[in-house]
């Protein structure tokens, strides 16, 4: 019921009714209503994939596909054959035969091969078989094989191959790496770094590092992946692993031998020189610019303490600092007289500090940061300004934790630091630890005038830190560069990326290349036979031999075009274009002023075939504003909705600046990158104004909504004296006086909050709205603006007594007031599991917990059934697929390979947002809405009580007599907890007790000698705690909303849909991790969220029960949680890692919470190491989603309120999350079709032309004499056939944005590799050999009949073959291949073929007229190109091609069609909605108003729910599908339809004759 609950036992919810622990269990012996429906068992799935994408049901059906990997030796129950007498098996119904029950099984595989391999059964007549019941038999097997897996890996990594790449290791990094390099590893230091505190002194002469002898790195960093020593052999390595590079290198070389080459001795080497230079020039300014983003960092301000002008004696320095330095001298004699650090904004003080820029900062540098400054490098607090020493840290940048963190200085230092003087004279030690990435942990000492103290996490901030909420800090660097905790986080060996299709291509080069020989061979054994057939018995040819090596490599050069040098060079002229069009306005941010970013070219292919997102939390799915969204008080629900108004006119006026400034300039916000906005912490907002809410409007039908807190205001106003108005009055007070906030007056009379964590701040502003304004918080007082009974507007002032802090595990604060009447009252909140106990009648609010949840639990069990039986297919109630395919628009009967058999949400472009909605709230019994749009997040609303209603008083809607009544409002309340918690939204218990003075005072003395304690201090606080907050009265609960960026839920939700799992990867606490999960659609609300944590439960038998459970395939959603802390348990176990991993990529989805950066890294890297056919993609916008970003195959950064340090270094870079959508699902898609259609079609057109030449040499005696004229040779890709591919690689589009956004399931076009793949290659390379045999044979029967009297000489052959092939590779690429036609590709058709017929022209006039075997100069006009017979000849040969390509066309569209044919055709029928809707009134899925009389036998309404969630019933459905009509052929499917008549009075009839007709 509660979020705040940390318990994984009750953040999983059990399902032991699917598994009985009795061995002699049987179904037909439960009583249970889940297990057995009419006899018939459901099947097992697995969440291997996403949604409908991971059930493989079929019934006498062989597998698809072979599982790899550990599945290919271990498997669970799911895997093993079906036998009515194990009770742990599904089973079928009793009137299924026994053949039929071992025929149905469901398959999964870790990882899924990419070509779909021979089909094969892992049954083998059940020789595999487990018990898979809870009684734990099937556990130590799997252990067993999970152990035995990983002794096959440790005896492997024994090998011969092992032990050589080991040895091979061991050499390189010790000649070159130590050696050559002089990188040797640093030894741990004796007892940690010694770091004396001495003002100015490390400015004269640097400490020296005991590990190295040397002094300590500067604090430099460096995120650019080379160096100028690197970046040549680094990139010259990258460019050349490309296998066509290196074979062009080899042919190259070749012809630089004098006598082998009979195409020149340069022709290879300069383009590829060229070619080579270009790419490395492209990659080495994209890792320019990230030096330049670096150098922002590096050259940005910091102050140092440094008394002695050390800075201004040090060389390269600026003429400002020299100016510094000459003003501080004449001021020096006035600084012995300075007291406290606060105030030294004076200019006395200001003398003593320098500026300098980050990189020269030194360890042991004393550093000064005021509000707002971000933290240079890894410091000890010294002395703080803030409120008892206390400094508030931002920490976002490094966790992703939202809350500030308080930091003080220790004790011992505290004192001796807090002036110039004393800074001076102390002569402390500290000493800290070597340099590690372990962000949560730290240990040093202090040690002064011989005393010791330990320093803590709660005395060190570490670099990419935040200073907030005070006004200085003074600190002493630990760490400086590459040694800070956050640079030891970040990749430190960054490879260049490759696209996913350069893996294939490389394959496709190696193949080219055996053909290459083969062909080499074949012409040198023909040229053998002829020699012994022929040359010998010509005279003419005597001693005319050519040697063995000459016709080898002659033949190797003449046919290496085969592996066209311009395919690369092409592709970086696509990809440059491909950029170009990126510049998509829809992924526009108009209210920053964003554009889509991209930062390298080189993977642009790689976002169409993304398998796995791992998102960061905070600035990329959130934006880091709590809003207080929802109150429960005296059993009534209230919606607070009055800081949308003002967020609206924020945005508006920020897009107006925006406007009126201009785009922003990259300078300007690189400058600004380290200052991160405050305008959370610090809201500001007027003192009490009124507010007039927008009124969402209510829909009628539904039940009553739930009513917003002007409602509640009014309530109050017009009957003050009621219970539940005083009872309201309590809460609000509640919520205004419990919290730790300080206000603050500004310049224009406004006041502004600061808060500790930004939950304190939502809870403080809508205490003012609601009418409680903090107006000021003197010492040990709150005093509070507010209406009396009155109505006039008063202030009190309320003596805080004592405040005892939260804490994670206290899980509460509370804090003790003195009234304004003289009495004592505790005020507490903190989480509703915690809170129970400590009600006044804690008893009776247990039970109605219990009872509550009770309800919540079976509620989310058949939500969960009901998707099981969803994604299982077994619960159709009407046979609504088994259309003939001359009706349904999917052709189900058709054999084809494709996704449509797993599709159950096709939607429209029109409908999307609506069919996204439902197919995620239609399993809800509850009425379905329309949410409104100006309500917040109206995803998220699952229940009509939830519903926002306008501002007006509802009649009933406060009942008084339930406000009276305890037992009541613990229900509702609790109920209300329930809800707010499955919409993701943090709630919170807040409680009351009034107490005597003398109960007070007796508590007071035993807490005040609790925190005054020496040893046991936070244990005694807390047991001092427990004495008072105890016999609370309930005052009310809130619901904080931690606003999720725009679209994110909807976004995610497309993102499943298209078989992309979503991870996130976040540093924030596992409660907050779990609220946003559900509140981003990664949870749902009927989910099994599985939680490992090493420090509560054997992680070995929790993960292994968990893979029982998940194997199974009964889990309906499962999302596994799992922290930093157990991660690094399991990462040291061989096994547990295995076994957790195997896990994890069976799950919908994973979060992980406390997690650093290096542990992002490392499980984007498991991933890409445990599924390597997978694509993995990261997301985030902070410092500490780098290392992730820079793991992954795709990076994506976020141009976030956390800065633009992801932005800088990833791959491409947008303004909101929701953009991710576009990108993959529209722009990934065609990248991917057209790198992969341009790859396909240059190696056909290289193959039809070039094999042309191989057959012609059977007949010119194997010489290598080529039948085409060397100048048109020469230019026949660049002029002739380039831009057919390059416009195809550009501006290809074989489905409209509409439909792919609409229809998200099409993106696993590239998940399968269906444009290019093996299979798709070879068939391209048959047709290509096919239609060169057809262009050769029609050309060669022609000249072999010409007449004697014509020019028959070799020229005219050539020109006729090269003319039918420039011609047929224009039209095949550019007319039948290419869907997307437009002017531009109608023009460089036109530019392609007239230009072909110019350059006859043209070389017919400027060609030298000499003898040889080309005749050139005027023949094409005087000799051939007058015949009729020639151009005849050209005609019937492309025509007998085109005629062979049409026809195969034809038939894989008719008879083999893929989902993109199909959706061609509904596109160009007339749109998606109205085919889509067509469609669903075929398959009687329409619901009429009829629908609503039906009855209220909502069993008989279950029975026929509708599978496909696009026409299901709810109210959005009825409304605005009333007017579909439904066939009469669909009545028998649709008798629950207004008494089963399908007649077309409800709406207009559509017409047959516009519905496609696919057979």
């Amino acid at each position: 019921m509660s979020n705040y609950n940390d318990d994984p036992e009750r953040a999983e919810t059990s399902r032991q009714h699917y598994f009985s622990p009795d061995p002699n269990f049987s179904p037909a012996n439960t009583g249970n209503g889940e297990e057995q429906r009419d006899g018939t068992w459901r099947p097992r799935r697995t969440n291997t994939d996403n949604s409908a994408h991971r059930v493989r049901f079929s019934i006498h059906a062989p597998y698809d596909e072979v599982p790899r990997g550990i599945d290919a030796t271990i498997h669970t129950g799911a895997d093993s054959r079906m036998d009515s007498n194990d009770p742990s098996q599904p089973h079928t119904s009793s009137s299924k035969s026994a053949e039929s029950r071992e025929g149905r099984h469901v398959e999964y595989a870790l990882d899924r091969p990419m070509e779909g391999g021979k089909s094969r059964s892992l049954m083998d007549n059940g020789k595999i078989r487990q018990d898979t019941d809870d009684t734990g038999h099937d556990t130590s097997f799997r252990l067993d094989n999970y152990r035995a897996w990983v002794n096959r890996q440790r005896k492997r990594a024994q090998g011969p191959r092992a032990r050589f790449e080991q040895l091979f290791n061991n050499y390189y990094q010790k000649w070159i790496i130590e050696g050559l390099l002089r990188q040797r590893p640093l030894p741990p230091s004796r007892d940690g770094r010694h770091i004396p505190i001495s003002a100015g002194a490390v400015r004269k002469v640097p400490l020296i590092d005991e590990r190295s002898g040397n002094h300590y790195i500067s604090n430099f960093i460096r995120s650019s992946r080379y160096t100028k020593w690197s970046f040549v052999p680094k990139q010259l390595y990258f460019q050349f692993s490309k296998l066509a590079n290196f074979y062009f290198l080899i042919i190259a070389v070749l012809q630089l031998i004098p006598g082998l080459s009979t195409t020149g001795s340069y022709t290879t080497l300069i383009p590829l020189l060229v070619f080579v230079s270009i790419s490395m020039a492209k990659e080495g300014y994209d890792d320019y610019r990230r030096y330049i983003l670096d150098k922002t960092e590096n050259l940005a301000p910091a102050w140092v303490l440094d008394p002695d002008g050390t800075v201004g004696q040090e060389p390269c320095k600026t003429r400002r600092l020299g100016l510094t330095m000459k003003r501080r001298s004449r001021e020096r004699a006035e600084e012995d007289g300075m007291t406290e650090l606060q105030n030294i904004t004076e200019n006395k003080e200001e003398s003593i500090w320098t500026k300098i820029q980050w990189q020269d900062l030194r360890v042991g540098d004393i550093v000064r940061l005021r509000r707002d400054d971000s933290v240079p490098a890894d410091i000890i607090i010294l002395h703080a300004t803030g409120h008892n020493g206390v400094a508030y840290i931002e920490t976002m940048a490094l966790d992703g934790e939202t809350n500030l963190k308080s930091k003080q200085a220790c004790s011992l230092l505290a004192n001796r630091c807090d002036t110039i003087e004393n800074l001076r004279n102390c002569r402390a030690e500290i000493v800290s630890e070597d340099p590690n990435a372990d962000l949560y942990n730290f240990e040093g000492r202090v040690t002064l005038d011989g005393e010791t103290r330990p320093l803590t996490m709660s005395d060190v901030v570490y670099r990419g830190s935040t200073l907030r909420n005070t006004d200085e800090v003074i600190g002493l660097v630990i760490n400086t560069g590459e040694e800070c905790k956050i640079r030891m986080n970040a990749n430190k060996d960054v490879r260049a990326k490759a696209p996913k299709i350069q893996g294939l291509l490389n394959r496709i080069v190696v193949l080219l290349v055996f053909v290459v020989l083969t062909l080499t061979v074949g012409c040198m054994g023909g040229y053998y036979v002829w020699k012994g057939a022929y040359e010998k018995h010509a005279p003419y040819l005597k001693d005319a031999g050519v040697p063995f090596a000459h016709i080898w490599f002659g033949f190797i050069i003449a046919f290496n075009t085969l592996i066209p040098l311009s395919l690369y060079v092409s592709l970086e002229i696509i990809k440059v274009g491909q950029f170009i069009l990126l510049g998509d306005v829809e992924m526009y941010d108009p209210e920053t002023d964003t554009p889509m970013v991209v930062n390298t070219t080189t993977i642009l292919e790689n976002l169409g075939q993304v398998n796995y997102i791992f998102s960061d939390k905070t600035g990329t799915l959130t934006e880091n504003k709590m809003r207080f969204r929802k109150l429960s008080v005296a059993g009534t629900a209230w919606l607070h909705d009055m800081d949308i108004e003002r967020d609206q006119q924020e945005s508006k006026a920020k897009m107006l600046k925006n406007n009126r400034k201009g785009s922003i300039q990259p300078a300007d916000r690189e400058t600004n990158a380290n200052a991160v906005s405050d305008r959370d912490e610090r809201a500001e907002t007027p003192l009490i104004n009124q507010h007039n809410a927008r009124a969402p409007r209510a829909r009628p039908g539904h039940s009553q909504p739930i009513p917003k807190t002007e409602a509640l205001l009014d309530y109050i106003r017009r009957h003050p004296n009621t219970t539940f108005s005083t009872k309201a009055r309590q809460f609000l007070l509640c919520v205004a006086l419990c919290h730790t906030c300080l206000p603050e007056v500004k310049e224009d009379g406004e006041i502004a909050f600061q808060a500790a964590s930004p939950d304190e701040l939502a809870l403080v502003q809508a205490a003012q709205d609601l009418g409680y304004l903090l107006v000021d918080r003197p010492t040990q007082s709150i005093k509070l603006q507010f209406q009396n009974l009155e109505g006039e507007l008063v202030t009190e002032t309320y003596e805080v007594l004592d405040v005892i802090e939260f804490s994670s595990k206290r899980k509460r604060m509370s804090i003790v007031i003195r009234m304004p009447d003289g009495r004592v009252c505790v005020f507490c909140k903190g989480a509703d599991n915690i809170m129970i106990a400590r009600l006044r009648n804690a008893l009776l609010a247990k039970q109605k917990a219990s009872a509550v949840e009770r309800r919540a639990s079976k509620r989310k069990s058949v939500e969960a059934e009901r998707a099981m039986n969803r994604l299982s297919g077994t619960y159709s109630p009407r046979n609504s697929m088994s259309l003939s395919k001359h009706n349904s628009i999917f052709r189900r009967g058709s054999r084809r390979k494709s996704a449509e058999a797993n599709r159950r949400s096709v939607v429209s472009d029109d409908l999307d947002t609506w069919l996204t909605r439902r197919e995620t709230l239609d399993l809800d019994d509850s009425v379905r809405y329309d949410g409104d749009f100006n309500t917040p997040r109206q995803s998220m609303a699952l229940s009509p009580v939830l519903l926002a209603g306008s501002n007006e008083v509802y009649e009933g809607t406060v009942d008084e007599s339930i406000a009276a009544d305890d037992g009541a409002i613990f229900e509702r309340c609790f109920q209300h907890i329930g809800e707010f918690a499955s919409e993701g939204l943090r709630t919170l218990l807040f409680a009351y007790r009034y107490i005597s003075n003398e109960e007070y005072e007796e508590w007071k003395a035993v807490y005040r000698a609790a925190t005054t304690s020496l040893v046991d201090r936070q244990q005694r606080v807390e047991e001092a705690a427990e004495l008072i907050e105890k016999d609370f009265d309930l005052a009310g609960a809130s619901a904080i909303e931690d606003k999720l960026q725009q679209g994110v839920p909807e976004t995610i939700e497309k993102l499943r849909r298209a078989n992309i799992k979503v991870w996130m990867l976040t540093g924030d606490k596992r409660e907050t991790a779990i609220n946003i999960a559900h509140s981003a659609r990664l949870a749902k609300p009927f989910s099994e969220v599985y939680i490992l944590d090493a420090t509560a439960e054997d992680l070995q038998q929790k993960i292994t029960s968990t893979l029982i459970d998940v194997g199974r395939g009964m889990v309906a959603h499962s999302v596994l949680v799992v922290d930093g802390h157990t991660l690094g348990v399991i990462e040291k176990d061989d096994s547990l890692k295995i076994m957790f991993y195997d896990l994890a990529v069976r799950m919908d989805s994973v979060i992980c919470c406390r997690a650093s950066p290096s542990q992002k890294a490392g499980l984007v890297q498991a991933i890409r190491e445990t599924v390597p056919s997978s694509l993995t993609l990261a997301i985030g916008d902070g410092s500490n989603d780098i290392a992730m970003i820079q793991a992954s195959h795709v990076g994506i950064g976020i141009s976030g309120r956390e800065g633009l340090q992801a932005a800088r270094v990833a791959d491409y870079s947008i303004a909101q999350f929701r953009f991710l959508q576009r990108l993959l699902l529209v722009h990934g898609r065609w990248m991917y079709l057209r790198t992969a259609k341009y790859i396909l079609a240059t190696f056909w057109k290289e193959l039809v032309f070039y094999i042309i030449q191989a057959q012609y040499q059977h007949w010119n005696g194997y010489t290598g004499t080529s039948i085409y004229e060397s100048w048109s040779l020469t230019v026949f890709n660049a002029l002739f056939t380039s831009l057919p591919v390059i416009l195809l690689g550009i501006f290809e589009k074989d489905l409209k944005a509409e439909t792919l956004l609409a229809v998200p399931e099409l993106y696993g076009f590239g998940q399968r590799s269906e444009a290019f793949n093996f299979k798709k290659y070879l068939s391209w390379m048959l047709s290509g050999a096919v239609d060169t045999v057809i262009i050769y044979m029609m050309v060669y029967g022609f000249f072999q009949g010409i007449l004697f009297t014509e020019n028959n000489s070799l020229f005219p052959l050539g020109q006729l073959a090269f003319t039918a092939a420039v011609i047929l590779i224009n039209v095949k690429i550019l007319i039948l291949e290419c869907h997307h036609k437009t002017v531009i590709i109608f023009g460089g058709f036109a530019i392609s073929i007239i230009g072909w017929f110019v350059w006859n022209l043209f070389i017919g006039v400027i060609y030298p007229l000499k003898f040889g075997p080309y005749i050139v100069r005027g023949s094409f006009v005087h000799e051939f190109g007058n015949k009729l017979g020639w151009w005849a000849t050209a005609g019937a040969t492309i025509a007998a091609v085109l005629a062979l390509e049409l026809g195969v066309t034809a038939l894989q569209r008719i008879y083999f069609p893929r989902d993109q044919h199909l959706w061609q055709e509904i596109e160009r029928e007339g749109g998606v909605s109205e085919v889509l809707k067509e469609h669903a009134a075929e398959e009687g899925r329409a619901i009429t108003p009829g629908a609503d009389h039906q009855g209220d036998n909502g069993d008989d309404l279950e029975q026929h729910r509708s599978l496909s969630p696009v026409l299901s019933e709810g109210s959005s459905g009825r409304d605005r599908f009333n007017d579909l009509y439904i066939p009469p052929n669909s009545a028998g499917r649709s008798r629950w339809i207004a008494g089963g008549i399908g007649a077309g009075g409800h709406g207009p009839i559509i017409h047959k004759g516009k519905r496609i007709q696919t057979a």
